[in-house]
């Protein structure tokens, strides 16, 4: 060892020890539990489809699963989206049937079952339209942490400020990312199926 890293070397092992210390000095007071977990994305809800259907968490169960939330007035973002999902669900092949593809309605006021079961109507069939009570749409909202808030426009009317983000929940139901639309269908097909 040269004169020069000898020092390094030196200093390095003291601050080591020293974190080491710190950490079990920390946990033995239990400072350690008091450090924040990551928020937790998901949650109880219990919503209907457009097929009348109640939905739960528990539906999430065994199943990797899609969920976006929009509105069915939405000019732009939601059929947009909507339509790259129907996309990857027709990429899936035969795995089809092996994941669950909601959306979740920020408007429940004009989403009704009706209102989801006709829109989706553009859709790939295995896509499932979730909306319910304010109440009950409130909680989900809320449990997923998305952001949604009523604009109002001229005549009375209003629109609907919402986050745009497909969130990829695993087969126990719990948040693993965002989901990327920003490739092929295909190449977002194999990356689902690495969840079956």
């Amino acid at each position: 060892m040269d004169r020069t890293t000898r020092p390094l070397v030196i200093v390095g092992a003291f601050a080591g020890s020293l974190l080491v210390g710190l950490v079990l000095m920390l946990w033995a007071l239990g400072g350690l539990r008091n450090v924040a977990a990551p928020a937790v994305i998901g949650g109880l809800f219990r919503l209907t489809d457009q097929a009348g259907q109640t939905v739960t968490e528990k539906n999430l169960h065994g199943r990797p699963t899609l969920i976006f939330f929009g509105f069915t007035h939405c000019p732009d973002v939601c059929p947009t989206s909507l339509f790259k999902i129907s996309e990857v669900l027709r990429a899936m092949g035969e795995d089809v049937d092996r994941v669950n593809a909601y959306f979740i309605s920020v408007d429940p006021e004009r989403d009704t079952t009706a209102a989801m079961k006709d829109y989706l109507s553009s859709f790939d069939a295995h896509l499932k339209g979730l909306t319910g009570d304010p109440n009950e749409v409130a909680k989900v909202i809320s449990a997923y942490r998305v952001y949604a808030r009523k604009v109002p426009l001229k005549e009375g009317d209003y629109t609907m400020d919402h986050t745009a983000l497909i969130y990829l929940m695993d087969r126990d139901g719990k948040f693993v990312s965002p989901f990327n639309l920003k490739r092929t269908p295909e190449e977002a097909a194999a990356d689902l199926k690495r969840y079956l």
